[in-house]
């Protein structure tokens, strides 16, 4: 073939397990609901940087140590984390994928996550809690976007794995993973009712 495809860009996205999300998310939403309500300096930093919504990023951010909840979701997302690492092809040199950061993010009505990226980590992801239909879904970025220079603007009708942007669903159950050097974004939900979240780094060590 005279044209061939190197250096994809790899996402992940599969159901956390094939039954019992249901009865599982509805435990993790009520959770999270309560560490709002208890994370007083989660709130304040929410107030100041993630207008509207609460994240626990900056105040309570590795809950898989703290709580049995998170801890039980920390072993269920851990499987899915080794499967995408081997897709990769990366040698962890015989050591181990464990995650290293968790945290909660609940957006209301309006609330918005701008473009960024996961530093100090190689795998990042979240795992959709409660998704109200029309919600806003993961925005990812291509990563060679600012090399573009001259290049003229993709066609309308480009194929998918041409385009610039690619966003995936929220959908409840559903885990999402993707190298760390991503970027990615939430546009504002202008769904009345809260979109829940939970997002996650993994380290390898």
């Amino acid at each position: 073939m005279p044209v061939r495809s190197w250096f994809p860009t790899l996402i992940y996205s599969e159901p956390l397990q094939p039954s019992g999300l249901v009865r599982f998310n509805a435990e993790l939403a009520d959770e999270c609901r309560r560490l709002r309500e208890f994370d007083a300096a989660g709130r304040r930093w929410s107030a100041k940087n993630y207008l509207g919504g609460y994240t626990s990023y900056a105040s309570m951010n590795e809950l898989h140590r703290f709580s049995s909840t998170f801890s039980a979701l920390e072993k269920k997302l851990l499987r899915h984390a080794r499967a995408f690492a081997r897709t990769l092809d990366l040698d962890l040199h015989g050591r181990t994928v464990r995650m290293s950061d968790c945290w909660v993010n609940i957006m209301p009505p309006m609330t918005a996550h701008s473009l960024h990226l996961h530093p100090l980590s190689f795998l990042s992801g979240t795992y959709y809690v409660s998704t109200p239909r029309g919600c806003p879904g993961l925005k990812f970025e291509d990563p060679r976007l600012s090399k573009f220079m001259a290049a003229p603007p993709k066609l309308a009708s480009a194929r998918p794995s041409h385009r610039t942007h690619v966003t995936y669903p929220a959908v409840a159950g559903h885990v999402i993973l993707f190298e760390s050097w991503l970027r990615h974004e939430v546009a504002a939900n202008r769904i009345d009712e809260e979109r829940i979240s939970i997002s996650f780094n993994f380290q390898w060590a």
